[in-house]
């Protein structure tokens, strides 16, 4: 049986990878360029982050001018996402089932293992402070509005012009593919949306529709009218004294609030219990760009919202890679490296009494970089 398998494992690869490249929508869209560092489960690849550099006049002189320091920062990818998407035939099922039962749960199980890599990218999204649009609320309903605000975010937070997505949930595509501006030929410069439903490339983004962006749900601990405490914030600062009487439970990493009196977004990195008798601090992201005066009150985004995506290629880091064969016991191994997607696919197939466990596995690795380069949009 084991040999007869082996035969047909290349067409079963082929099967899998063909429903890879339908699903899998983000790992397509984030910088892989790392991807030739990973080398096993557990391996960190450490990305730099260039820190900031002032210009300053030159006045010459005897002596050198001044040194200046730098600080660089990193962002860590660390390849811990072990995944599989197994099932069993006994040799009852070879015969019953026929020929066309391989391929199809080939198929299947890659589309969930597809599933789960482009959930998992997704869910970084909690690293990023900018956001437009309305939480619980589709957007793009009556306009393009939420796009250009998020762009606008963007080219505030310094991101670069080029390489820059978008992905929507299915209800905010069909609001954006449904306005004038996008359908109609005389905005649209082509028959693209009208004829293949295709947006292509709007407002500086290609655009995509992704079924696998679901809902966040910000941390219970949001109660209304959380204000600064008697210890003000001063600029710079990326932690903030709160009081509220009614607070009771958690604020979340994701967590995204401004400061009246300022337009700026911040975004919470650590998870904290607030109480109701008792100053509660939270850190945030980035650091204070003006001063929070005591008693001045905290507008919290305490609303569940789909979290559409509008980013550079370089605000994610993604690498993945076939698992080395350790200890085989006989067992069949193809992997596979599928050039479009970029996830890395392991097929296995073992052997056991009257029966045989085929399984695709990938471990993969990712991370925010740099949350300037992201900007949710609220549906």
């Amino acid at each position: 049986m084991a040999n007869t398998l082996t035969s047909v494992l290349p067409s079963m690869l082929a099967q899998g990878v063909l429903a890879l490249r339908q699903m899998a929508v983000l790992p397509r869209l984030v910088n892989r360029d790392y991807e030739g560092m990973a080398s096993r489960q557990g391996a960190v690849i450490t990305i730099p982050i260039p820190s900031a550099i002032a210009a300053r006049a030159v006045t010459p002189a005897v002596s050198f001018a001044a040194n200046v320091d730098s600080a660089p920062t990193q962002a860590v990818v660390t390849l811990d996402h072990w995944f599989e998407a197994p099932w069993q035939m006994s040799d009852s099922d070879y015969v019953s089932a026929g020929a066309n039962l391989m391929p199809m749960q080939a198929s299947e199980a890659v589309k969930a293992l597809a599933n789960d890599a482009d959930s998992f990218l997704w869910g970084k999204h909690i690293g990023f402070f900018n956001a437009s649009g309305t939480a619980g609320t589709t957007p793009f309903a009556s306009g393009v509005t939420n796009a250009i605000t998020a762009r606008t975010l963007m080219n505030k937070s310094l991101a670069p012009p080029d390489n820059r997505w978008v992905a929507l949930d299915p209800s905010a595509e069909g609001n954006f593919l449904g306005s004038p501006n996008v359908l109609q030929f005389n905005f649209e410069g082509s028959r693209d949306a009208i004829v293949r439903g295709a947006i292509g490339t709007k407002l500086g983004f290609d655009w995509y529709m992704d079924q696998n962006i679901s809902t966040y749900t910000p941390g219970t601990g949001w109660a209304s009218g959380f204000i600064a405490s008697t210890v003000a914030g001063v600029i710079g600062q990326t932690t903030l004294n709160v009081l509220n009487a009614t607070a009771s439970g958690q604020v979340k990493i994701g967590d995204i609030f401004t400061i009246v009196g300022n337009a700026q977004q911040y975004v919470i990195t650590v998870t904290t219990t607030v109480s109701a008798t008792a100053q509660s601090v939270i850190t945030f992201y980035p650091a204070l760009v003006a001063a929070a005066a005591t008693g001045v009150t905290l507008v919290v985004v305490s609303v569940p919202y789909v979290a559409n995506l509008a980013c550079h290629r370089d605000a994610f880091a993604w690498a993945s890679r076939p698992l080395q064969n350790v200890a085989d016991g006989g067992n069949i191994f193809q992997s596979p490296l599928d050039p479009v997607s970029g996830i890395a696919l392991r097929l296995e197939l073992s052997r056991q009494y009257k029966q045989d466990t085929l399984s695709y596995d990938y471990l993969a690795g990712t991370n925010f970089v740099r949350r300037e380069l992201g900007s949710k949009i609220f549906g």
